[in-house]
């Protein structure tokens, strides 16, 4: 860090286990990801070429290789896994993330109908040669997916080996865990929060006041996704404080007005 700051939180090194932030790459240009690294690589754990980007994204293979060096995980977007899946192509799916030499992977299934057995077949298959990360939640807008399933299902990915499971909320954050408004769903976020744990969770939190709802519930070490490149390094500054949304949260209570001790 530039100086020296007395009371703020704790942030583990990287590689990190939870305080995760995942950045998504809509489309970034190597010159673009090469300025990205430059700022935020110290403060970002994991790259997710968002939904089918990555058929059409330029030198994607360059870009994979940067941000890897940068010690970061990669990954394709959960959509292009439901787009390889429902044309029957898993066998050229696990070819393709060899050919890119991938250590991640995504399973999902926001788009499409999938047996959550045959979900968890295929996180277990995957888990055997790549980092998986498995998404809960439907990507339409107005399906609600009861408490009890959201927690059996996470639980169960768990289970056949994902490393984190991702609460669904689109880019836009206007699904999944939120509401069509962008607020959180908190019933079903506390209900998942009783019985999965929480360090196993990344939330999609696209949008500032998500991001700031979740460190105010959580703590500085929630781990966040589908962040935009120009928002890791602001979001950082949410997570330690040093922006007005959590200036207090983390503050010891002798130096806190709103603990009423001063």
């Amino acid at each position: 860090m530039n100086f020296s700051l007395p009371f703020l939180p704790s942030r583990p090194e990287k590689p990190r286990q939870k305080g995760l932030t995942m950045m998504m790459d809509k489309g970034l240009s190597v010159r673009q990801v090469e300025d990205f690294l430059s700022a935020s690589s110290s403060l970002t754990d994991i790259i997710k070429f968002g939904f089918g980007t990555s058929y059409l994204t330029n030198d994607i293979e360059q870009k994979i290789k940067l941000y890897k060096e940068a010690g970061m995980k990669v990954y394709l977007g959960g959509t292009l896994f439901e787009a390889f899946i429902v044309r029957g192509m898993f066998t050229d799916y696990m070819k393709l993330l060899d050919k890119l030499k991938l250590n991640c992977a995504e399973v999902s299934d926001g788009s499409i109908e999938m047996p959550h057995e045959k979900k968890c077949e295929y996180i277990h298959t995957l888990s055997k040669n790549f980092t998986v990360l498995s998404e809960v939640g439907s990507k339409e807008a107005g399906i609600i997916i009861h408490p009890a399933k959201w927690t059996s299902m996470m639980n169960k990915e768990l289970e056949a080996g994902s490393w984190k499971v991702i609460a669904e909320a689109r880019e836009s954050g206007t699904v999944g865990i939120y509401r069509s408004n962008g607020t959180a769903h908190t019933l079903l976020i506390n209900k998942i929060l009783a019985k999965v744990d929480k360090d196993s969770i990344l939330w999609e939190a696209p949008l500032k006041p998500q991001q700031v709802w979740f460190l105010k519930l959580l703590g500085p070490n929630v781990n966040l996704g589908n962040i935009a490149y120009d928002d890791v390094l602001p979001l950082e500054t949410l997570r330690l404080g040093l922006r007005g949304d959590t200036f207090f949260s983390f503050l010891p209570k002798e130096l806190n007005p709103e603990s009423g001790s001063l």
